[in-house]
């Protein structure tokens, strides 16, 4: 059996904040946003302007079974982005609230790490 990454859902504090965040700061588009009455929820699909895989923001209102305490990616490492001009990205999100947490360069390579607002790491690659 063969698997294909179909989305990634991230939980989220601040729904709009982390719309804003992923809109601005990295350029996505948002595809469609869903009320959820089975789960008391929001979702919020986004992608890239090329397409990729869909990123699925997803909000819980408090009384929700999923509303449950906030703990910072709960396993999920970081979430990783190329994008098509470093230096610009990460320029456009240190001026929007957004510092760089960590920075790892090679001979060849170099990521950038910066936090959303949800303190989940997202990578930015060149």
């Amino acid at each position: 059996m063969r698997a294909t990454l179909e989305y990634a859902g991230i939980r989220v504090k601040d729904l709009e904040a982390s719309v804003r965040f992923y809109t601005k700061v990295l350029g996505m588009i948002e595809r469609g946003r869903k009320r959820l009455g089975e789960t008391r929820g929001v979702l919020v699909e986004l992608s890239g302007e090329g397409g990729g895989v869909p990123l699925e923001l997803n909000w819980y209102e408090r009384g929700s079974t999923f509303d449950t305490p906030y703990v910072p990616g709960e396993g999920l490492d970081h979430l990783g982005f190329r994008v098509s001009d470093l230096e610009r990205a990460v320029a456009e999100a240190q001026k929007a609230g957004y510092p760089v947490i960590q920075e790892i360069k090679t001979a060849t390579n170099r990521w950038v790490y910066i936090q959303d607002p949800n303190g989940i790491w997202v990578e930015l690659n060149g």
